[in-house]
């Protein structure tokens, strides 16, 4: 299928079903994500323990500050022993006061000559006097908390931005690591997998759904022992105040529960949904955008217009669905949570009224001053029962996108998990050198099942010699030679060198030391050295020249701005037709094979241009074996062997001559019916 119809020809499908994702098996895939981390393991041990020093220095500053400002700022109440060194105050700022001391009631306890304790009440008067900051000293206090907290956050200002940074370059990493491995094992896979999937679901996988397992680190991992941390902390502080905060919580906790439960297939669901319908739209975009030529030259561009169109819409419906059931959900859990604190708010209230003491009242003094109920009691616990109500919709919500996180993982698996079948043997043979022959016996393959391109197909070739694969479209001479190459392994039969089968050899070895220019000619948003040199890029400069001046292309690459160092545009499309085929036959001559396949080398050139190209290969390929995919007579006359290939096998074989000489020839009928065609061709001209 032509890439025009490949792009009107796609119709958006049904989505897949989510697979079962039980707690099983995301623990097996966040277990396998193991080797991209292991790598950055220490550097996240480092994160992990600055970021728990970090939270803790918080939560303790968040404390003693609350109580520093609201008790002792705006009410007057002095001091702990361990606030004043921190505010570099004196004595005098010290609480004498035994029952904010942790040393019981608010009165002094003695024991006369017999033993029997003796209790006498403070003068009240001298006790308020004693227990109250000056307006002077809760000034000093106040300025001294502001420069701490000035100091504060420059400090976490800078702290927070190198673990940014550092953070940043970690995630990097581990995110390249799956990336990587995704990347190399697509390029593996053989045409057969490719042929048969579109190119943007890959690259989305490759880039998008492997940036998951940073996800996995800082959702799945991190986030959810922060904010358990966060709500642990938090209902252990409640409960300091009064067991019943904790209780209450435990109370919602069970409906929250319960919505989560239900909700999770249909975020899977949403989430499957959404990342299929986004992979197609990325493949819609490769494929719209390297056929524009294409587009263009049939005026088709209001139907790819209205295809993308929709494929962009589905993805926006996809998206907008799957965060609009995480919204609902999370609104659940907010009126909830918000129930819970205006229920705890209006109890609390009710004990400042009634100055009620805290549940382990002057055990905690010493820290955090909150021995019975007042406005800083009631601000420190207001914030904790906010702050373990927000730890609980957060939880919510990591766990909805731990949903979409393991979708993404199970389809960035789903590509390492598909084996090549092209692979190397446990123990290759080296590549022959030197070169003498190469055969295909009894060759036969098929791209899909029940539909043979080969059938049968024999033929050999020896060092030194031109030989000319010729048959009508669909035949499978391309076939033959990506089967030289490995692209494909044949269903039947094998591929030899000197006698060797292919299957024998490495991969990298047999690419090694073969060569092809392809008919359609594929070149990059690079320099012209570097397009020729693609594939063995330490070339020396000379033999890129000399491989240029081979494939009669130096002569336009020096009237080029800056010659071999010009830049070329997207695809080449600066150049013409013929040039971008002379570059690419000079990239296959540059890397110095034994072995030279040319598909179609010459159809975009002249015939005097092609003329000198074929005498220029025919030097140059003495002791090499070069292998002709083409129509042309011109190329095929000098050849000093034809294999004429119909229905998939090698009918005819021989020089051009001795074929003519067949009456009733396979290849004499296709020469005369080519030089027909032209006749026809000159005369309606």
């Amino acid at each position: 299928m032509s890439d025009l119809g490949l792009i009107k020809g796609y119709r958006s499908t049904e989505v897949a079903a989510p697979p079962q994702m039980s707690f099983r098996r995301m623990f097996q895939l966040a277990l396998r994500t193991w080797p991209y981390i292991k790598p950055m393991f220490l550097h996240l041990l480092v994160l992990g323990a600055l970021g728990s020093s970090g939270l803790l220095v918080a939560l303790v500053t968040g404390l003693v500050g609350t109580d520093l400002w609201t008790n002792k700022v705006l009410i007057g109440e002095k001091l702990q022993p361990i606030q004043a060194t921190v505010l570099f105050v004196g004595d005098q700022y010290i609480t004498t006061d035994p029952q904010k001391l942790g040393q019981g009631k608010a009165k002094s306890k003695s024991a006369d000559k017999s033993g029997n304790p003796l209790i006498t009440k403070v003068p009240a008067m001298s006790q308020e006097a004693e227990s109250e900051l000056t307006h002077e000293q809760r000034r000093t206090v106040r300025n001294r908390l502001l420069i701490w907290s000035i100091i504060g956050a420059v400090g976490g200002a800078v702290v927070g931005m190198f673990m940014w940074y550092y953070s940043t370059w970690v995630w990097h990493n581990v995110n390249q690591n799956l990336r990587v491995a995704m990347a190399e094992r697509a390029e593996s896979l053989s045409l057969r997998y490719h042929d048969n999937h579109r190119i943007g679901d890959a690259m989305f996988r490759v880039y998008q759904d492997s940036a998951q397992i940073v996800n996995l680190l800082q959702g799945a991992i991190i986030s959810p022992a922060i904010t358990i941390y966060y709500l642990l902390f938090g209902m252990v502080f409640l409960a300091a105040f009064d067991p019943w905060f904790a209780l209450m919580m435990v109370a919602v906790a069970i409906p929250l529960g319960w919505i989560a439960v239900m909700t999770t297939p249909r975020i899977r669901m949403r989430s499957m949904a959404n990342r299929e319908a986004n992979s197609a739209l990325t493949a819609r975009s490769q494929e719209v955008f390297s056929a524009l030529r294409l587009v263009k030259a049939n005026h088709a561009e209001d139907i790819v217009f209205e295809q993308f169109d929709a494929d962009s819409r589905r993805a926006l419906d996809a998206a907008y669905f799957l965060r609009l059931d995480m919204v609902l959900v999370g609104m659940a859990f907010a009126m909830l949570g918000g129930g819970l604190l205006l229920a705890a708010e209006y109890v609390m209230v009710i004990w400042v009224i009634e100055e009620r003491e805290t549940f382990l009242g002057a055990l905690v003094a010493t820290f955090i001053g909150f021995v019975v109920w007042n406005y800083g009691a009631f601000s420190s616990a207001r914030g904790r029962v906010e702050g373990a109500t927000g730890s609980a919709r957060g939880l919510i919500g990591i766990w909805m996108r731990m949903q979409d996180l393991f979708i993404a993982l199970e389809r960035a698996f789903y590509l390492l998990d598909l084996e090549p079948e092209v692979t190397d043997p446990e123990n290759p043979v080296a590549f022959p050198a030197p070169i003498d022959s190469v055969s295909w016996e009894n060759l036969s393959f098929g791209y899909v099942a029940d539909k043979e391109v080969l059938n049968g197909a024999a033929l050999q070739t020896h060092a030194g010699t031109v030989t000319a694969i010729v048959g009508g479209t669909g035949s499978g001479k391309s076939t033959l030679m990506s089967l030289l190459l490995r692209l494909y392994d044949p269903d039947e039969g094998r591929i030899c060198i000197n006698g060797v089968d292919l299957r024998d050899m490495s991969i990298n070895d047999i690419r090694a030391n073969a060569a092809i220019a392809l008919q359609k000619n594929v070149l990059f948003t690079d320099t012209v050295r570097n397009n020729i040199v693609f594939g063995a890029p330490h070339v020396e400069r000379h033999a890129v020249e000399e491989a240029a001046e081979i494939a009669c292309a130096k002569e336009f690459i020096l009237e080029m701005s800056k010659g071999f160092d010009t830049e070329l545009g997207e695809r080449g499309g600066k150049l013409s037709a013929g040039q971008r085929q002379r570059l690419s036959i000079a990239r296959a001559v540059v890397r110095d094979t034994p072995i030279l396949i040319l598909d179609e080398p010459t159809a975009s050139l002249d015939a005097r241009t092609e003329q000198q190209v074929l005498e220029n290969l025919a030097a140059w390929g003495a002791g090499r074996i070069i292998l002709l995919i083409t129509h042309r007579l011109s190329t095929i006359r000098n050849a000093d062997q034809i294999a004429f290939l119909e229905n998939g096998q090698i009918v005819e074989l021989g020089r051009h001559d001795e074929l003519m000489t067949r009456a009733n020839g396979l290849y004499r009928a296709f020469v005369e019916a080519e030089i027909l065609g032209v006749a026809e061709l000159d005369d309606h001209e």
